[in-house]
């Protein structure tokens, strides 16, 4: 065969796609399979507390943190986790770099195309923080504003979808870098989930609030489309803790709150492989 540059390319591109494809695939570890190696790595927040944080003795920690090692004593291994920025965890499962996701995964149409949820396991409020000096009652109230979310988060979706035209949304790649915007005045105000006003309070003492409150989302565990046998011994991990409790004990703990009643069923989000 003749070959010139440009097919001596199309044969490479071709080759590592094949490679790749391999690698993603083989990389994507059945539940047996994680039992067999006997350690599952999950995929966690690595700085939003206290969802998923490291905590001051180096140890990955928080809400999500404990559900998680819950999950990997179900099962019967031990736990790895891998901190991931926001932008990055649906890549990260997908591609087999981590097992699952204990994450802060709030629950999405969008998201459902990407990742298998599982039933709901937490909820949170997206919410408007600006400083208290600002008074602000309504959308129509931060007109010409500049407002941070950290990218691809519930709180760009929700902030994006209600303000529109009447602000300029900034993104930023996680929840420390937007508070940070916020606190520098690079932002006027941000969108934050139901733990914003205490690290903004903890960084900031009497200078923020809580403004607008802009929907609540239901959080859940997510695995890659179409696997099954984790789809459910998650949900039936979910249903064991929620009825002894142990899901009760980790929000008080973490939230401050009693188990919040969760939906049976989220339109266009399906809880379970069928």
């Amino acid at each position: 065969m003749q070959y010139n540059r440009r097919t001596f390319m199309g044969v490479v591109l071709v080759t590592t796609a094949l490679v790749m494809g391999g690698t993603t695939a083989a990389s994507a570890a059945s539940l047996e399979e994680v039992k067999a190696k006997g350690t599952i790595v999950v995929g966690i927040q690595g700085d939003n507390a206290p969802w998923g944080f490291v905590n001051s003795s180096g140890t990955q920690d928080g809400f999500d943190a404990d559900v998680a090692t819950l999950f990997a004593k179900e099962i019967g291994v031990q736990v790895q986790f891998q901190p991931l920025a926001v932008a990055n965890r649906i890549p990260a499962l997908t591609t087999g770099k981590v097992d699952i996701l204990f994450a802060t995964m709030a629950m999405t149409e969008e998201r459902a195309k990407s990742i298998q949820y599982s039933k709901p396991y937490a909820a949170n409020t997206i919410a408007l923080y600006a400083a208290k000096a600002d008074k602000v009652a309504t959308v129509e109230d931060v007109a010409g504003w500049e407002i941070g979310v950290p990218k691809s988060s519930s709180q760009d979706k929700a902030v994006t979808d209600a303000v529109g035209s009447t602000a300029t949304v900034r993104r930023f790649d996680d929840d420390a870098a937007t508070i940070q915007a916020l606190i520098s005045g690079q932002v006027k105000a941000v969108g934050g989930n139901q733990f914003y006003g205490q690290r903004l309070e903890a960084a900031a003492a009497g200078t923020y609030e809580r403004k607008i409150d802009f929907l609540t989302t239901y959080n859940g565990v997510g695995t890659r489309l179409g696997e099954k046998d984790w789809n459910d011994a998650v949900n039936a991990f979910i249903d064991k803790i929620k009825a002894n409790g142990e899901l009760a004990a980790i929000t008080k703990k973490w939230m401050g709150i009693e188990l919040p009643q969760f939906p049976e069923s989220i339109p266009n989000i399906p809880f379970t492989v069928n």
